[in-house]
Order: structure tokens, then sequence, then C-alpha cells
């Protein structure tokens, strides 16, 4: 569980889950998702609580890198993180998107699809990257 290649993974997916996810969602499709909040507007906070938002980060990449770990076989590819990244992404985000947007109103239907394409880019790139550092730390 803890091995070197797992541990990087973590540290380097862990960079890309909080810095990539303020690129994607903080800045590039801040203003398109804000067009589109349902009634439940209001609820995101104006700053988030960085210490929080760096664990989860940081528990969410050792999570992904472990199971991806387990997932393939004993050599991996980057194409293989990149279609475990999409496939978690699809299950993170249109899945789960679907199903808050059924039972909340955060967004609404436009708002609520585009999210879900923006969480299987990032865990596209998420498995991109763990599939690189599997690849190439040995």
């Amino acid at each position: 569980m803890f091995t070197k290649t797992n541990l990087i993974s973590t540290i380097v997916t862990a960079i890309w889950g909080l810095m990539g996810g303020y690129l994607l969602w903080g800045i590039l499709a801040d203003s398109f998702l804000n067009s589109h909040l349902g009634t439940a507007a209001g609820v995101g906070r104006e700053m988030p609580e960085w210490g929080l938002l760096a664990l989860g980060c940081l528990i969410q990449a050792f999570v992904f890198s472990s199971i991806f770990r387990h997932w393939g076989p004993n050599s991996y590819t980057t194409s293989d993180g990149l279609k475990f990244g999409i496939l978690i992404g699809v299950l993170v985000g249109l899945g789960n998107e679907l199903i808050n947007h059924a039972t909340t109103n955060i967004f609404d239907m436009t708002g609520a699809l585009v999210n879900g394409l923006i969480y299987i880019l990032f865990f596209a790139v998420m498995g991109f990257l763990t599939g690189l550092i599997y690849n190439k730390v040995k």
C-alpha cells in the first residue's frame, strides 16, 4: 500500500487535485457554473478552508492511486491511467452529478452536465499522471 510509486503518485496527483481543481472550477468554469446555479445558490464558501481542501485532495489522491495500483496489470501505461481516470470521472462526475441534480437544487441541468464533464476531465488528467508515474517509477 505504501510503495514508493504509490507515494509519489499520491503527492503528484494531490498537487493536481488542488491546483487543477482550482484551475478548472475556480478559474475556467467559475462564471459559467455560477450562471447555472439552481435555487440553492449561495451554498458555496467565498473562500475555501485551504487546510481541509488540501487534506481532502491528499486522501482522494491516495485512494485513487491505490485503487489504480490494484486495478491493472503489473505494467502500467499512461493510456491505462487515462482510461481509469475517465471511468472514475464518469462515476463521480456524471453519475453523482445527475443524482445531485435529481435530489438538490445546486445546478440547473446544463450546469450539472457541464460540471460532470469537468469532473471527467479532472479525473482523466489525474489518471494520466498516475499512469505516467506507475510506468516510469518502478
